[in-house]
């Protein structure tokens, strides 16, 4: 099935690509991307793994087939070995404690019998059965089931479209693609070019995801949950959603906590319009820091009885917890979903929390990203201003620790680096603000904004684009992908592609998409 993107109203053009991008064209029209009718499809197995793992749903209606409600605190790690698909999720059932468990996806509840896990002891820890239809006759007994038909947050071919891609694969680093050959015949202008078109698709993926978000909750907590996202990096992205998700509660000065965390949406406006009246009343700083640490679950209950200052602070955080904790009990955290294993000091979530308390406390980073993307920083410029725009000016304890229970640092060091500010403008701000403008029908600052997206400087190098450099790019180095589009459009090609296919590359299309861009110039 071909997108007839000409049938498309002007938003959704915006929304599913430019409409002479061949690389948009390319993806869909070889079948990459699966292209779903609305009403009558089902989505392939792996499209609905891909729902179930980016959590796509209508996360405060879910309830399992016998009417129990279900919150999603961790979807689980993708499972990409034997057993069941997701691993270590973290479920809520009804008012009970959160459980760890694993999740495993079919598209039918007859998939429970019919694949033998009701006989493997390798599904034991199966506590959510997620399928996309029920069937009358299956086998009882299994595990809760949660049917997504009627939850997805946006339209079954919207999430096709975006998500055909985002399933993970696991690729020996020694072996290289079918597709390194060809792509090492492109020059360096025409790769340039192939991955910034591949980054095109990238920026309206997620400014879609904004969007279906914010039909839900509004533009402001959309912005807060993609913000909290982003500085949960890899491995704490789920926990760090769920505190966003109680941002209503633990951002006002008066505690009203509720057990969704959910909260009376506020009058919207796009780019270009006044703002509403009113402004929201914060609660002050140590207050704001106090709940999320509480809630987070990762509040130390002793102190250290070495370091006087951390342990001078830990008492007064503390002291602002009792007040609130019995109110939320049944929000808190376990703290298994957290990893904090191996993470640098700078990253712990302690100090990510710290920093995202520091902004909510100025009730301003809405306004502030709109300011700057008002103003006319100069290319090289960009991510020194919007360092500057959200940096935290000073916090008199996490200016000097890393985490809780640190000793205090010799030198204070920012809240906020320029390797941050790179993955918060690509993956949050520029997104977020691009559908913005969209929604507002203001192409000028469209435009501005995707000038800025291709123009930002490189970010920091991942294990995603190393391997994908050494396989799809034989080995290139780092400046082979010179700006922070190009490392967007190659983990997109990843998306796409690689992750479509296995290590030897069994029937991927890429090498035919690039002698078809090389033959189409």
């Amino acid at each position: 099935m071909v997108l007839d993107i000409h049938r498309l109203s002007t938003q959704k053009q915006a929304v599913f690509g430019v409409l002479n991008n061949f690389y948009a064209h390319f993806r869909v029209q070889s079948g990459m991307v699966p292209l779903l009718h609305e009403d009558n499809a089902s989505p392939p197995e792996r499209l609905l793994q891909a729902i179930w793992q980016h959590q796509r749903l209508l996360r405060e209606s879910l309830s399992t087939a016998d009417g129990e409600p279900v919150r999603v605190l961790h979807p689980g790690f993708h499972n990409l070995e034997g057993g069941p698909d997701f691993r270590n999720a973290v479920i809520q059932f009804g008012a009970d404690d959160p459980r760890t468990g694993d999740v495993e996806v079919d598209l039918r509840s007859s998939g429970w019998r019919a694949h033998g896990h009701d006989r493997n002891p390798a599904f034991q820890k199966v506590i959510l059965h997620v399928i996309w239809e029920f069937e009358p006759r299956s086998a009882p007994n299994g595990p809760p089931l949660l049917i997504l038909r009627a939850l997805l947050d946006a339209p079954l071919g919207e999430l096709s479209l975006w998500l055909g891609g985002e399933i993970a694969q696991v690729f020996p680093d020694e072996l290289r693609g079918r597709c390194c050959a060809p792509l090492r015949r492109l020059s360096s202008g025409q790769l340039l070019d192939l991955l910034h078109q591949a980054a095109q698709v990238r920026l309206r993926s997620k400014a879609a995801q904004f969007q279906a978000r914010a039909r839900r909750v509004g533009w402001e907590q959309s912005l807060w949950e993609g913000l909290f996202r982003a500085l949960g990096y890899k491995h704490n992205v789920w926990p760090m959603q769920r505190l966003a998700e109680l941002r209503p509660a633990w951002s006002h000065n008066r505690v009203e906590f509720n057990q969704t965390g959910a909260g009376a949406r506020q009058p919207e406006k796009h780019l270009g319009e006044e703002n509403p009246g009113g402004t929201e009343l914060r609660a002050p700083l140590l207050a704001l820091q106090a709940r999320l640490f509480g809630l987070s679950g990762l509040l130390p209950s002793e102190l250290t009885r070495r370091q006087i200052g951390a342990d001078n602070y830990l008492r007064r955080v503390w002291d602002q917890w009792w007040r609130d904790r019995d109110a939320v009990l049944g929000d808190i955290l376990p703290r298994t979903m957290w990893r904090l294993h191996g993470l640098r000091p700078a990253n712990h979530p302690h100090r990510r929390l710290a920093l995202a308390a520091n902004w909510a406390a100025a009730n301003e980073v809405s306004r502030i990203l709109e300011r700057w993307c008002a103003g006319e920083p100069a290319p090289r410029e960009l991510t020194a201003s919007l360092l500057e725009a959200l940096q935290v000016a000073h916090d008199e304890f996490w200016s000097w620790h890393w985490t809780l229970n640190s000793a205090r640092l010799k030198r204070e060091q920012p809240l906020l680096g320029a390797s941050r500010v790179t993955d918060l403008a690509v993956n949050v701000v520029l997104p977020w603000l691009w559908m913005r403008a969209v929604e507002g029908k203001s192409e000028s600052v469209q435009r501005r904004l995707e000038e800025r997206y291709f123009n930002w400087p490189a970010a920091q190098d991942n294990s995603v684009l190393r391997l994908a450099r050494e396989r799809l790019l034989g080995g290139a180095a780092r400046r082979a992908l010179p700006d922070a589009a190009a490392q967007q459009g190659l983990i997109q090609i990843v998306r796409d592609f690689c992750d479509h296919s296995n290590a030897i590359c069994d029937q991927c299309k890429l090498p035919d998409l690039v002698r078809e861009f090389v033959a189409n110039e």
